[in-house]
Order: structure tokens, then C-alpha cells, then sequence
């Protein structure tokens, strides 16, 4: 089929750009702006920036969200990954409609209904809000995020060369360490990087979870804000914008890589073979 870029194509692809770009690039551009009026030009500055880092709220703030996307982001790649391999390659089991839907029940559940299931379950047993049950909480939601995604590489896996690594002596744990782990690490790290995202945008699930000393950037952005915009808030929305796109660039950089080179290295089996 003769598939055309039209005049139509180009004109909803520039629009549908522009409506999702151009209040981030007006953001970013008035995190420069002098005057403490959000919404009126005063020059070009970068005092909001200095002013920002003075803080030592949000400087608080910032460590413990970092802290606990990047523990919770590791807890839920592990736990994503490990549900993954067992629905994927494990078959049919007893109790497995029951494990999957468990497993995928937070894509579809309202954040609202799973911060306060969670925060009942702390109450329940005793557990103090804190730093803890925001890294809890997150594990819990973003874990099914990185099973969807290492699934999906695990399903065009070659079984074959897992079970020549075990006919090889390899056993279980050794042939998925040093076969199957690599081939499906690009989607590990995917995950990673996805539930990592997730953690640092999220405000509903950690409200609910949080306690006292344990304020993450999102619920402090979310006070300020209800006071009003303050240039503070322009400033560190930029640095987190330019933070997301590095992460984003560096990851479609090292995928591209990684395809690069397994290409490579099967051609080569194919040349020696």
C-alpha cells in the first residue's frame, strides 16, 4: 500500500506537536523571566534558579523523592521482572488467572482507591507513615508497569537458547543470568527508568502514604501552587523537564546500542555457523 505524507498528515502532526510542546517551552522560558509576576515578561534572569537551590524546602523535598524513586524503581523492576518471567514462561499453573490479574490490577485502579487501600493496610499493622511506605507504595503500583514491559520482551524471546544453556550444564538460575538477563536488559531497563518516572510525577498515591518529614517534590509543588505560581516553581519545573528528556534521550541512545550490537553478534553466529 502507497502510503503518502499529505498536506493533512503534516498539518495534524505540527498541531498535535504544538499542543503538547508549546506550554512546556513557555514554561521553560519564563523560569528565566525577572519579574516575580508569573505572567509578565520582566528580562531575562537566572535569579530563580539561585533562589531555588537557596531553599532548603525544596531542596528537602527533592532528595526524598529521588531517594525513593530510585529504591522503589529497583524493587519494582525486580519484583516486575521476576512476575514477567513466571507468567510468560512458566506456563499454566494453578492460581495463574488469579497471579495476573493481581498482578495488573493497579494499571486499571483508580490511584485515589490504591492510596487508600494502602493507607489502611499501614494502619492496620501498625506501620508509621514515612519514607518507607512512600518507597511501599510506589514498589506496589509502578511493579506492574515494568511487568507489562518486560512481558512483551519476553514473549518474542528464543526459548531455544535458554535451553541450550541448560543442555550445556548451565542450570536455571545461570542460563537466565547469563542469557536470557541479557538479551531482555534493554526492557529491564525500560521498566526501570518508566516506574523511576512514574515515582517522581506521582502526588495521589504519596499523599496518602506520607507522614511527617517524608514530603515529596510533587506534594510540595502541589501546596505552592494552590497559593499561587510562584517563579520558584517555573524554575524547578524546567530542571525536572530537562532531567525527564535526558533520561528519555539516554535510554533510546543505549537501546539503540544494545539492538545494534546483538544484531551484530547474530550475524556473526550466522557467518561462523
Amino acid at each position: 500500500m502507497n502510503r503518502r505524507f499529505t498536506w493533512f498528515n503534516a498539518t495534524s502532526l505540527t498541531i498535535g506537536f504544538l499542543f503538547l510542546y508549546v506550554p512546556i517551552l513557555i514554561l521553560i522560558i519564563y523560569s528565566f523571566n525577572a519579574s516575580k509576576l508569573v505572567a509578565v515578561w520582566g528580562g531575562f534572569s537566572t535569579k530563580w534558579y539561585g533562589e531555588l537551590f537557596r531553599d532548603d524546602r525544596f531542596i528537602d523535598a527533592a532528595i526524598v523523592t529521588f531517594k525513593v524513586a530510585a529504591v522503589s524503581s529497583t524493587f519494582a523492576t525486580i519484583l516486575g521482572t521476576m512476575a514477567a518471567y513466571i507468567l510468560v514462561r512458566r506456563g499454566r499453573f494453578f492460581g495463574r488467572t488469579l497471579f495476573s490479574g493481581m498482578i495488573y490490577a493497579p494499571l486499571v485502579m483508580p490511584e485515589v482507591i490504591t492510596g487508600l487501600s494502602l493507607l489502611l493496610l499501614f494502619i492496620a499493622i501498625g506501620m508509621d507513615r514515612g519514607l518507607m511506605t512512600i518507597i511501599l507504595a510506589h514498589t506496589t503500583f509502578s511493579m506492574c508497569y515494568v511487568s507489562v514491559v518486560v512481558s512483551s520482551r519476553l514473549v518474542s524471546f528464543d526459548d531455544s537458547l535458554e535451553e541450550a544453556a541448560l543442555d550445556l550444564g548451565c542450570t536455571p538460575f545461570d542460563a537466565f543470568r547469563s542469557v536470557t538477563l541479557p538479551i531482555i536488559a534493554p526492557a529491564v531497563i525500560s521498566g526501570w527508568l518508566l516506574a523511576f518516572t512514574l515515582s517522581l510525577d506521582d502526588l495521589v498515591i504519596a499523599s496518602f502514604a506520607s507522614g511527617p518529614g517524608a514530603t515529596t517534590l510533587p506534594m510540595k509543588i502541589f501546596s505552592q501552587v494552590r497559593l499561587g505560581v510562584s517563579p520558584q516553581i517555573n524554575a524547578l519545573s524546567a530542571i525536572l523537564i530537562g532531567l525527564v528528556t535526558i533520561g528519555v534521550v539516554t535510554a533510546s541512545i543505549s537501546t539503540k546500542r544494545s539492538a545494534t550490537l546483538r544484531k551484530r553478534q547474530e550475524q556473526m553466529a550466522i557467518a561462523e555457523g
